[in-house]
């Protein structure tokens, strides 16, 4: 099944449903492996890679990371 449907269709339930679905989904990932937990992070940094490739996302120095963080922390 297309997830794209699965989303559009999750999206149209009441929010009590929504919420219910959201907990099930995140409760479910509990249950992963350390080999399924690493090849997930693996495929997040080579997506996160081939969007910074394509000029997709914005480097943002470390100094200035630190800095809104710190601010933020105020």
């Amino acid at each position: 099944m297309d997830s794209a449907i699965i989303t559009s269709q999750a999206l149209s339930l009441p929010a009590q449903q929504r919420a219910e679905l959201a907990a099930q989904l995140l409760s479910s990932l509990d249950a992963l492996t350390e080999t399924e937990i690493e090849a997930l992070w693996l495929q997040e940094a080579a997506n996160r890679a081939s969007q910074m490739d394509q000029g997709l996302s914005k480097r943002i120095p470390a100094e200035e990371v630190r800095h809104q963080a710190n601010a933020l922390l105020k």
